[in-house]
């Protein structure tokens, strides 16, 4: 009698890319009754059932406010929740913290370890978003920022001009199972020197220590990183499928012990080295621009996978303060932006039991953006920009202002500063004081399809 996948179902086993290997050698072997069930025990993929109470994890944070206590519920309810899936061993929040997506997700200032899974979720579609600064010295900040901005792209899509991405990243990318294809290579290209939108931005400022200028930018990977992230989850949710279906699928996993897990770490490293990258070409052609050679340079992750041997920490909104995840540390030192209004920080730490060795990435959102528009209804955008940018030079590339960027859509930056003390969050050594930003604004008003619909009108 040949033996069927609907055999293996009738036996209560869930379909999966084991069947075919499994249904081929018990044919061969033309295996029956006790030795049938005796071999696919052995070779049926282990279940991980949720764990029934949440995985014990780091509360690093306090609400001062009513809308902050809200925010913190809203924050510990779904890290309950994600506490239950089977990989994670452990965790940490961050005062920045805030919610995103369904319950269940990991909050932006959330910190999970898994142990043996990569969790594409975890680091979501903006994969990699950093930070790196560059100090010119004693220069007008002004030219810093005009240079800058006469260089820098941001709002949707890519560019074609300018930049072009090093035949040796290329070579390594089409190589890579994961970033090979034609799509991934056409971002990686048209993507580099592009900022995007949201809350990233070009700062300038300067040094509360030296008065050196200094520019500090602010993205992640772009479509090139996102693309990856698509390709992850649909890997990751078939394993969720085969080995865990009843763990939610924003916490679906890649074994680290499968190969499609190694390979997608390798390339979630080429992402880190192309997100560099797209740094590094901005700030080296300010400089050009300038013809000031950079006084010192140094980048750091907030968004990322780190690994210690099979231990993967998933860091959504969190910077990583142990040069063990950073492998160019500069000095141990690391970038920590608040708001518009406020120095970017340059802090130092060490690992804690409680920081598991991480920081804020910045000062978070009590609410979401359209909550934040809502609470403004009755003054106009111009009275909003010109009350919270007074003495500022502050430049929205598509010339439209997002009001849901200016200072207040966040918090309160001192205190996430207090916080940083009380919980041991890092030491600020040094302080960029503002000058300018740019950030990408309101570019979708005037994007392509609604300039069309306002033309039909």
């Amino acid at each position: 009698m040949t033996i069927t996948g609907m055999t293996l179902i009738d036996l209560g086993y869930r379909p999966g890319k084991w069947f075919r290997e499994a249904l081929e050698y018990a044919n061969n072997y033309q295996l029956t009754g006790d030795a049938l069930a005796g071999y696919l025990e052995t070779v049926s993929p282990t279940i991980h059932e949720l764990h029934q109470q949440p995985v014990a994890y780091h509360k690093n944070i306090l609400a001062e406010t009513e809308e902050e206590a809200l925010n913190v519920r809203q924050v510990m309810a779904t890290m309950d929740e994600l506490m239950k899936t089977p990989t994670v061993i452990t965790g940490a929040v961050m005062p920045d913290a805030c919610p995103t997506g369904s319950t269940g997700q990991i909050p932006v200032g959330g910190v999970v370890a898994a142990k043996g899974a990569i969790h594409p979720a975890m680091h979501s579609a903006d994969i990699c978003c950093s930070v790196m600064m560059t100090s010119f010295g004693h220069v007008d900040p002004r030219a810093v920022l005009d240079a800058a901005h006469g260089i820098t792209h941001f709002g949707g899509g890519g560019r074609d001009d300018l930049f072009e991405l090093p035949r040796s990243f290329e070579e390594k990318a089409l190589a890579d199972p994961y970033l090979g294809d034609e799509r991934s290579m056409m971002l990686a290209r048209t993507h580099l020197g592009t900022q995007g939108d949201g809350n990233h931005f070009l700062f300038v400022g300067r040094s509360r220590q030296t008065g050196e200028t200094i520019m500090v930018t602010h993205h992640g990977s772009r479509g090139f990183g996102a693309n990856l992230y698509k390709k992850g989850m649909k890997v990751a949710e078939r394993f969720r499928q085969e080995i865990s279906p009843q763990t939610l699928p924003t916490n679906a996993w890649i074994p680290w012990s499968e190969e499609e897990g190694k390979a997608y770490w390798e390339s979630l490293q080429l992402v880190r080295e192309w997100t560099r990258l797209n740094h590094t070409v901005l700030h080296e052609k300010t400089c050009q621009v300038m013809k000031i050679d950079p006084v010192m340079r140094f980048w750091n992750e907030h968004n990322f996978v780190f690994r210690e041997d099979d231990t993967f920490y998933h860091a959504k909104g969190a910077t990583p303060l142990d040069d063990k995840f950073v492998p160019d540390s500069h000095e141990q030192l690391r970038l920590i932006p608040l708001n518009m209004s406020e120095p970017v920080l340059i802090v130092r730490g060490e690992t804690t039991v409680e920081n598991l060795g991480f920081a804020p990435h910045g000062a978070g959102r009590n609410i979401s953006r359209s909550g934040h528009i809502r609470k403004h209804t009755g003054r106009t955008v111009r009275e909003i920009f010109e009350a919270e940018t007074q003495g500022l030079d502050i430049r929205f590339f598509s010339k439209n202002v997002d009001i849901s960027e200016l200072p207040s859509a966040y918090k309160n930056a001192a205190s996430v500063q207090e916080q940083m003390k009380t919980f041991g969050l890092g030491e600020v050594v040094d302080e960029i004081l503002p000058y300018g930003c740019i950030m990408a604004g309101d570019w979708k008003a005037d994007a392509p399809w609604r300039k069309k619909n306002r033309l039909m009108e």
